[in-house]
């Protein structure tokens, strides 16, 4: 097997996540659900979209937002993912070629336009996320180039894209030719609901050998397990999986990989401004040492650090010098 160029290589959803400040009561008065995610069409995205106040618009997209984290710890990574020929499409593809990450699927013609994020964050930080998958939702399989699927160590998909039919089979494509090639597969379910529609699938994959390295939180085990204590959940699991990682939110996270249990405390911080992207950047953490051989204590550890970097600001994209961050706070 021949020495993979890049570290990472994802596929996943290409959207601009707009960000604007809220009180509680507007998340009523728009029969949103408080702190989770929802999919939304175009007549929606317009009306709630009339309703923010003002925003930061930002690109994002959860596997994204994993490689951007990667790629400021000095990770070599790719992205593959759907854009359309509009303005948007434009910043995404500007923003993350900009962070050093190979980006090469062309811009879709026509309609739907490129798909963005609308998240109302309240005073105390909670993100309540509405997705219009957009063009997003339209990459083929064909897209694929799996001569550099086959260049990477890790193969990294969000669960999020599972629901359309074209990227599910572009992911199952990719899932070939990283196994091929003798390459890791690491994935996260997403959300909750992506696991209501498609639990049996993910079960498949999992039962099938087909996932080394597999993210989740602790609702996110539930729903896949189907056990509501923690324990029981990942005593089920945990023995399917090479290497397993859950985390708890403000409980910090737990890791079992070949049957070896490893625990990390969240990260002391001042005040939590905005919990967007905290899980994405646990995963680019923990990949991060993964890769890199640290032992896995050290790879939550890292995961930790930099998703503490991510909820002390508006955003899913670090703004201090993530490498540096973590390399003080390891010591």
């Amino acid at each position: 097997m021949t020495q993979p160029t890049l570290d990472v290589i994802a596929i996943g959803n290409a959207i601009i996540d707009v960000i604007a400040n809220c009180e509680d009561s507007l998340i009523d008065e728009l029969g949103l659900a408080r702190g989770g995610m929802m999919l939304i069409d175009t007549d929606q995205a317009r009306s709630l979209y009339d309703a923010m106040g003002p925003a930061r618009e930002i690109s994002g997209g959860s596997a994204a937002n994993t490689l951007a984290g990667l790629a400021m710890l000095g990770a070599k990574c790719g992205f593959i993912g759907q854009v359309a020929q509009d303005q948007l499409g434009d910043v995404f593809s500007h923003d993350i070629r900009s962070a050093g990450i190979q980006f090469s699927v062309p811009a879709r013609a026509g309609d739907p336009p490129t798909a963005r994020c609308l998240i109302f964050v309240t005073p105390d930080g909670q993100r309540t996320m509405n997705t219009f998958l957009g063009a997003s939702q339209h990459l083929p399989p064909e897209a694929l180039d799996e001569t550099v699927i086959a260049d990477a160590a890790v193969l990294y998909l969000e669960g999020y894209l599972w629901d359309p039919e074209e990227p599910r089979a572009a992911m199952r494509k990719a899932i070939a030719a990283a196994r091929r090639a003798g390459r890791k597969v690491a994935f996260t379910p997403s959300e909750t609901f992506v696991i209501d529609r498609h639990r049996d699938d993910f079960i498949e994959l999992i039962d099938g050998g087909e996932i080394d390295v597999l993210f989740c939180n602790e609702h996110e085990m539930a729903a896949l397990t189907q056990k509501e204590d923690f324990e029981a959940g990942l005593a089920a699991l945990a023995p399917k999986i090479p290497t397993l990682v859950v985390t708890r939110s403000a409980d910090g996270a737990v890791a079992v990989e070949n049957g070896e249990r490893s625990e990390v405390a969240a990260e002391p911080i001042d005040k939590v401004v905005d919990t967007t992207g905290a899980g994405d950047l646990f995963a680019a953490g923990f990949l991060f040492g993964h890769v890199r051989g640290k032992p896995t204590a050290d790879c939550l550890r890292m995961g930790a650090i930099c998703a503490s970097e991510i909820i002390s600001h508006y955003g899913a994209r670090a703004e201090k010098d993530l490498k540096a961050f973590v390399a003080e706070r390891m010591g």
